[in-house]
């Protein structure tokens, strides 16, 4: 028996099709002898943005609904049994996707069964401005409305509704296309200034190294394509082969024909991609390095990095090589305070490297520092103005960035930078 069917991603011209601008339908078992006695065991509620309309339905009545409107009406529909989850998704061209999912009985099946009719009395049958759901935080993915990839990653219910322990989750998720939101527009006069306007046939390129799970590339193909309507081609690398097979696999389940992934190392890439937006979050120590070194040798238009273990500097930094009076003895003399400082500084080189390459370099919080210690995200967006390089592309940076020649300690960005000759603008 169904126990819930929610439908979203309505076409265009839902108007004319059903009498309202809807934006979802949800749809739930009800029990009772009331409704049962006139066969009518649903409680539908149809939602346009200002206002919900009610009405029951029989089982009928449902199946001939969704048999009539998934994957035509709306885009995505999730239909909840007792023992399995059934996804029907259309695509662009019009494709339709059938992806069925085995599921354990949960408290979900405990109250889908526990909606009384007397709640559902009190409801009008049409009208009524608002919606009974609890509002959430204006996320650019909203809480309540299905996303497919979050759901088969288990972040989100058939519902739409997030679960409790992937919140922090969710909410990364969320802050994470908040920063690549900012800097679309700046990636867009980039291309704009090289005559490579984004399209079909040029669509924007994004390289994410270190994809592991792929939350996030799966949640950068979702929005670009699915909300912002942005053509792109989305490109994971990560060393691990079973992780990589299983990314692989659901997106082709889910039809993302632009997202892709590879297994392989961040050090070794050798692929010549001209990507413009290069995605690096949490690749060890000096994986950090090695990716921000492949956006800037490939003039990337925009960076996201957020690094991690950054242990290179911290191995080497010792008060034996320093002088007795040089000001940064007491930052080396404490464990925890010696690993913060060589963390913060291995970023702060980073950043100016970066700059001198020809990026505009801000330094953001990623996520709340209660959530995770790793919440320092570098984003740079690269100059359109050849002109404004501190250092021009084709001249290879000889002198060793100034703080590691105090620290006496060396940086791999900073070495590859000296020892590359890099591609020439004109």
């Amino acid at each position: 028996m169904i126990l819930s069917v929610t439908f979203s991603k309505p076409v265009k011209n839902i108007s004319e099709i059903l009498g309202a601008e809807y934006t979802r339908v949800k749809i739930k078992l009800l029990t009772g002898s009331l409704s049962a006695a006139k066969n009518e065991n649903y409680f539908a509620e149809f939602y346009t943005k200002t206002q919900v309309f009610h009405k029951k339905m029989s089982e009928a009545d449902l199946k001939e609904f969704i048999s009539t409107h998934a994957g035509t009406t709306f885009k995505n529909c999730v239909q909840r049994t007792e023992n399995e989850e059934i996804m029907i998704l259309a695509n662009k061209k019009g494709k339709i996707t059938e992806l069925r999912k085995a599921i354990k009985e949960s408290t979900d099946l405990h109250r889908f069964t526990q909606i009384s009719n007397a709640s559902a009395e009190k409801s009008p049958v049409s009208g009524g401005v608002g919606s009974p759901d609890r509002k959430s935080k204006n996320y650019l993915l909203q809480e309540g409305v299905p996303v497919p990839f979050l759901v088969h990653l288990g972040i989100m219910t058939a519902e739409g509704k997030v679960i409790k322990a992937k919140y922090d989750k969710f909410r990364q998720i969320n802050r994470f296309l908040e920063m690549l939101d900012d800097i679309l527009d700046d990636v867009a006069k980039v291309r704009q200034s090289e005559n490579l306007p984004v399209s079909e046939e040029n669509p924007l390129s994004i390289v994410d190294f270190g994809s592991g799970k792929s939350y996030l590339t799966f949640a950068l193909q979702h929005y670009l394509s699915e909300v912002k309507k942005i053509p792109s081609a989305i490109f994971g690398l990560d060393l691990k082969k079973d992780v990589i097979a299983y990314c692989n696999s659901l997106s082709q389940k889910l039809s993302l024909k632009n997202l892709s992934f590879a297994v392989g190392d961040i050090a070794s890439f050798g692929e010549e991609k001209q990507p413009d937006i290069i995605v690096t979050l949490h690749a060890c120590d000096t994986a950090t390095d090695y990716a921000l070194d492949y956006a800037i040798r490939r003039k990337a238009k925009a960076i996201l990095s957020v690094p991690c273990c950054q242990h290179e500097i911290n191995s080497q930094l010792s008060p034996k090589n320093l002088p007795p009076d040089s000001p940064f003895v007491p930052l080396l003399k404490y464990g925890l305070i010696k690993e913060r400082f060589a963390a913060l500084a291995t970023d702060a080189i980073r950043a100016e490297l970066l700059e001198s390459r020809g990026y505009r370099v801000q330094i953001l919080e990623f996520i709340e520092e209660s959530a995770t210690p790793k919440n320092l995200l570098i984003r740079a967006v690269r100059k359109s103005d050849a002109d404004a390089l501190r250092l021009r592309p084709s001249e290879p940076k000889e002198e060793k960035n100034p703080l590691l020649t105090v620290l006496h300690v060396n940086q791999t960005l900073d070495t590859l930078i000296c020892s590359n000759t890099f591609p020439s603008e004109s």
